[in-house]
């Protein structure tokens, strides 16, 4: 079948069904067979998905009238990302997007003619292109004014380029196999090509993507792929040996396996409220042969799941907005909308609330979110601090936000992460 159409097809799913790019694509690509047809399908989805808004924008300029039909919209999308961002040569993209229309004979002229228009007109688009900020940037009008808002035109400009960007394959040394100088040596043995990451001990940024199961020792758990930003949160936990530690919303649990590879003597607690999201922290957890008591519960309801016994350390990794993490889910420029947001401050607030109920006096909690948005992260923080006279924050010395450590997409290439620590103070006798 034609990979355009494929694509097309596969891009329906996302801006009609309203399905995650990753969903979508988990249900297309096990049918290719041929691994450059897979690549080319998948490379072409997170395209159009990473420009969608700069796409949609010169597609408008090109149509009279709009395209009802979505596979031939999604397939004009496919036909101009190819032209402006791909490797592929113009006939082969103009001949193949057109062909990929099948019978629709209307389809076929249209396609045809509108790719033409901007092979002779791609400058004065682009030009206009870039007089319009949705889609210079690429991204909603909503989402522009909220990072403007936040972090000021500048800061809000190298967000939006750092989450156009291709994000690099970070992964994590698991310490308690090897070290990661000796992972470093077997793969370049392999003749892959990475580097340490400098701020932080267990990382390593590959220079380019490998397929996971060509790393090596990955299936006995030598090595795990997470973002560098994820990887801070074992060491601002203080482990120490014996503790008792609880991973809220720990799915699909590279946070907690980082815990137990960090400090392997501990009782380790993991909770998340989606059962079958639960079924994937196992899975994780049996590779790198860790084990961790894990809940399926509500974390905002500790009642209906927790023994009582107090936690030294508690992880929440609340659930968010995921803002920080565009560069790998392009789709979210596409399928998150501003009210989706209104109700999560109150959700991280009711999560941050009840696992401050379960740690001990002198315990230490760390909050983190892939959020780029001070509503999510020190707003939450402060004003959490202003409700819990038994909180006190660690600060970061490296971080000018009033509250807690926000990296901001691409910060050392990094995804988009915040952090706060909380120690709850002992009660004078």
């Amino acid at each position: 079948m034609n990979t355009r159409l494929i694509a097309a097809r596969t891009l329906v799913r996302v801006l009609d069904g309203g399905q995650s790019l990753t969903a979508a694509l988990e249900h297309t690509l096990p049918a290719l067979e041929n691994p450059q047809d897979k690549a080319f399908v998948q490379a072409v989805c997170y395209g159009v998905c990473r420009y969608y808004h700069q796409l949609q924008f010169i597609l408008m300029q090109l149509l009279d009238t709009p395209i009802k039909d979505a596979e031939i919209y999604a397939l004009a999308l496919v036909g101009l990302y190819q032209l402006a961002f791909m490797r592929v040569k113009t006939h082969a993209a103009v001949s193949e997007t057109v062909d990929a229309t099948r019978k629709k004979s209307w389809a076929k002229n249209l396609i045809n003619a509108l790719l033409r228009r901007y092979l002779r007109e791609q400058e004065d688009l682009e030009k206009r292109a870039n007089e319009n900020p949705v889609a210079l940037h690429s991204h909603p009008k909503w989402l522009i004014s909220r990072l403007e808002n936040d972090w000021g035109s500048e800061n809000a400009a190298r967000i939006f380029q750092a989450n156009n960007q291709f994000p690099p394959m970070v992964l994590r040394v698991n310490c308690l196999q090897t070290s990661r100088e000796n992972y470093l040596q077997q793969l370049a043995d392999l003749s892959i090509e990475a580097e340490a990451v400098e701020t932080c001990s267990s990382a390593i940024r590959l220079s380019k993507p490998v397929a996971v199961f060509s790393l090596p020792n990955f299936e006995s758990g030598m090595v795990s792929v997470q973002d560098t930003a994820a990887q801070f949160a074992a060491g601002l936990l203080d482990l120490k040996a014996g503790q008792r530690v609880l991973d809220l919303c720990a799915a699909p649990a590279g946070k907690t396996a980082h815990i137990l590879e960090t400090q392997p003597d501990l009782e380790c607690v993991a909770v998340d409220i989606d059962a079958t999201r639960m079924l994937r922290v196992e899975t994780n957890l049996q590779r790198l042969n860790l084990s961790a008591q894990l809940i399926v519960g509500d974390a905002t309801k500790p009642e209906s799941w927790w023994d009582g016994k107090l936690f030294d350390r508690i992880l929440v990794d609340a659930p968010c907005s995921a803002l920080g993490v565009i560069r790998r889910h392009p789709d979210i420029k596409i399928l998150r909308r501003a009210d989706d947001l209104v109700a999560l401050p109150a959700l991280q607030a009711a999560i941050l609330n009840a696992a401050w109920s379960m740690l001990s006096e002198g315990g230490l909690l760390v909050y983190a979110t892939c959020s780029i948005l001070k509503t999510e992260n020190e707003d939450q923080i402060a004003q959490f601090l202003t409700q819990h006279s038994n909180a006190q924050e660690i600060p970061f010395d490296k971080n000018p936000a009033q509250h807690g450590w926000q990296i901001l997409t691409g910060d050392n290439n990094c995804d988009g992460f915040y952090y706060a620590r909380l120690r709850k103070t002992i009660s004078a006798a």
